[in-house]
């Protein structure tokens, strides 16, 4: 019998580890775009209050998905930006994204977008 593997040597479990929960794959999605500003990432997802958005960045960033650029400006001008481990990570968000819109309940059940979808013109995503 094969011994059970733990959660933390599992590559999945790795992976829904740092996107997991309800607003990380979301701000993933957001960022996959280009370098955001966190005012314009709050307007884009939709429902998530400003603490929690910059929990949840503080949290990616962490993790390494993001990166965080501070401009010497007045103002003070603070982008989030993809890091190169974020990017890789995007590839399976997309797939995801896909997955559900192909999967998506057409008679009215389940909503076809998440009510935390952020307003992307899908035109210009991949």
């Amino acid at each position: 019998m094969a011994k059970k593997q733990r959660a933390a040597d599992c590559g999945l479990g790795t992976a829904l580890t740092v996107i997991g929960g309800k607003w990380k794959p979301t701000l993933e999605w957001a960022l996959h775009l280009g370098p955001t500003r966190f005012g314009e990432l709050n307007r884009q997802v939709l429902g998530i209050s400003e603490k929690v958005l910059f929990e949840q960045l503080r949290e990616l960033e962490a993790a390494g998905v993001v990166g965080r650029a501070v401009f010497d400006s007045v103002p003070p001008k603070v982008e989030y930006s993809l890091t190169q481990t974020g990017a890789e990570l995007s590839n399976a968000v997309h797939t995801l994204s896909e997955w559900g819109r192909n999967h998506a309940p057409r008679d009215g059940g389940a909503p076809s977008r998440p009510p935390s979808a952020i307003q992307v013109n899908h035109g210009t995503d991949r």
